[in-house]
């Protein structure tokens, strides 16, 4: 697709910068959209087609930061598959689901499931896991697993906008795994989806390849930086960081 914009040194500057800190909260908890997003549509970019050019930046940083987190030791390989497809095959269905219900629904559902996740990380500290020795349980070993992240995934189909924080809670308050292995897979899910969606976008030409590469630059640093944080230090802070970036999150959702 071809844009008429007037690139000047502060506009590139401001849409890596936006990538940047994109970059870095997606990697580690989730809601950078809410700042890429804006940024494409300052430039007058349709809002469908701001949506679909901000899938290249959250696809390559979560490249960057799965290899990040892999050259850590932190990402568990064997499980992607068996995590993935859940959240695949439910994305598929919130897809289709977003494609012939209200857009009204949109916000409400954003917003209950959002405050929902501080409520539960407020009165129930334990749903996030915060200590790397927990056993953890493959999906196969707990019933309620597989639903759970196909659940996520029909989540992130049908609105996508938070959807790193339910990814969050399913890895962790499901299957036990610490925050860091939890984001670490958390990206594995995110990049596969968002692949399958970049693709469709690519077919229908809604694509803007170079504010799409500006934002990734960004967010491709963010990721690096995020990863080199997270597992630096205690996964307590962590903890609470997520808690704040889900009550941030909720009030910018409520203030659109």
């Amino acid at each position: 697709m071809l844009f008429d914009i007037q690139y000047s040194t502060v506009l590139v500057g401001a849409l890596i910068g936006a990538g940047f800190f994109a970059g870095f909260i997606n990697t580690i908890a989730g809601g950078g959209s809410m700042l890429t997003l804006p940024a494409l549509m300052l430039l007058g970019i349709p809002a469908d087609v701001a949506n679909a050019t901000n899938r290249v930046s959250v696809f390559l940083q979560c490249l960057t930061g799965m290899k990040g987190f892999h050259s850590h030791n932190q990402l568990d390989i064997p499980a992607i598959k068996s995590i993935v497809t859940p959240t695949l095959l439910g994305s598929l269905l919130g897809a289709l689901s977003a494609a012939w219900l209200p857009n009204a629904l949109l916000k409400p559902v954003l917003l209950v499931t959002m405050i929902s996740i501080a409520f539960l990380m407020l009165v129930k500290p334990a749903l996030i896991q915060s200590k790397s020795e927990n056993t953890v349980l493959n999906v196969t070993q707990h019933k309620l697993s597989w639903w759970a992240l196909f659940a996520t995934g029909a989540y992130g189909g049908f609105i996508q906008a938070g959807v790193g924080f339910l990814l969050i809670a399913a890895l962790s308050g499901v299957l036990r795994y610490d925050l860091v292995r939890a984001n670490a897979l958390k990206l594995a899910c995110t990049a596969s989806f968002t692949l399958v969606a970049l693709v469709v976008f690519i077919i229908h030409d809604l694509v803007l390849w170079v504010p799409g590469l500006l934002v990734a630059i960004g967010s491709m640093a963010g990721a690096y930086v995020s990863v080199k944080f997270a597992v630096s230090v205690p996964q307590a802070i962590l903890r609470w960081l997520l808690l704040i970036l889900v009550l941030i999150f909720c009030i910018a959702a409520w203030l659109r």
